[in-house]
């Protein structure tokens, strides 16, 4: 995988969490997200109406259906509490990491409904990055004060809206190109949020300018830029190149958020970025091994993708398969971004 291609992932998809603490202080979470994704829906309707309409034949209703459903839960859900959570004074990087444990949920679930496994290298890997998760999100939650504990679980949730949809994306035996999916979720949020806002009286956006600018911001790095690498970067490369790269969203949020905002960031915070970043090295030399995830029942995995990179077929490797290790070929996140 490229390394340019994944730093602009991680900054882009980091983006998410900055933009939404600037649109939290002029408007609420369902204002910011109806009117990031009201005019984007727009623009994107018309690409798929010219440039790309291309990429939408032979699709049938039900894929269509599918995508949006994954977009319900990747993005409108994902997005819904990030935003919320940040709104109830959570800290951008505390939100971000709890976020991160997305991939080792993902990971003990892909062997019963994937049936892919990873070798012991990359566990070893993804268990640093856990580490670097934990220690980084203790470090930022005592440092939090007149949060209220319950808000903790509000981005919890997310993250189990996110592994939902990657699961059902996962099982997905029809191709769908980025532009359709991304047009489909946006405009799948878009619906959400409109009538989320509307329900609420929250549609009218605030006349301060510093609204627009955090509109901006989210549109173009955080949807465009996290949202549409994740997807690239999921199918050119597979799920343990993703989650690795998943590790390091929280600890440079972290960064960003002290550095932007002043939130807390201190010699734990500065343990668990170093932890993460050590789970990426670990984990990508592991995938040089060539490792290969197990099509249970002659399957091949998800839209033939091996976490050992594409192109390969899923057979086994006669290396011993972890009990509980599998992963999936998965799908995106949300840029939440």
């Amino acid at each position: 995988m490229n390394v340019l291609l994944s730093a602009a992932f991680v900054l882009c998809w980091s983006s998410g969490f900055i933009g939404a603490k600037l649109g939290a202080g002029s408007a609420s979470a369902v204002t910011v997200l109806m009117w990031r994704f009201l005019p984007l829906t727009v623009v994107l309707i018309a690409v798929a109406l010219t440039v790309t309409r291309a990429a939408w034949r032979g699709l049938a209703a039900r894929d269509v259906a599918r995508q949006a459903e994954i977009g319900a839960l990747s993005q409108s859900g994902y997005l819904l509490t990030v935003y919320y959570a940040i709104q109830l004074g959570v800290s951008t990087g505390t939100t971000a990491l709890i976020g991160g444990v997305q991939p080792l949920v993902a990971g003990a679930l892909a062997g019963p409904l994937l049936h892919q496994y990873v070798s012991r290298r990359q566990w070893l890997g993804l268990g640093l990055g856990a580490a670097g998760v934990a220690v980084v999100t203790l470090a930022d939650a005592s440092a939090a004060g007149g949060v209220a504990p319950w808000a903790y679980a509000v981005p919890f949730a997310g993250m189990l809206s996110l592994v939902a949809a990657t699961f059902l994306e996962g099982r997905s035996r029809t191709r769908v190109a980025p532009s359709v999916s991304l047009t489909v979720h946006c405009a799948t949020s878009t619906v959400v949020f409109t009538a989320l806002a509307v329900g609420t009286g929250s549609a009218v956006p605030p006349a301060e300018a510093s609204f627009w600018v955090a509109i901006a911001w989210l549109v173009a790095l955080s949807t465009f830029g996290g949202y549409g690498l994740y997807w690239l970067i999921l199918r050119r490369s597979g799920v343990t190149a993703v989650n690795t790269l998943m590790f390091l969203m929280a600890p440079v949020t972290a960064v960003w958020g002290a550095l932007m905002f002043g939130e807390p960031f201190g010699p734990r915070t500065a343990l668990g970025l170093a932890l993460g970043l050590a789970a990426v090295v670990v984990v990508r030399r592991g995938e040089r091994g060539g490792q290969r995830p197990y099509a249970g029942g002659g399957r091949e995995g998800p839209r033939g993708a091996v976490s050992g990179g594409p192109g390969r077929s899923g057979r086994a490797t006669g290396r011993r398969p972890l009990p509980a290790g599998p992963h999936p070929d998965r799908p995106r996140a949300a840029p939440p971004s």
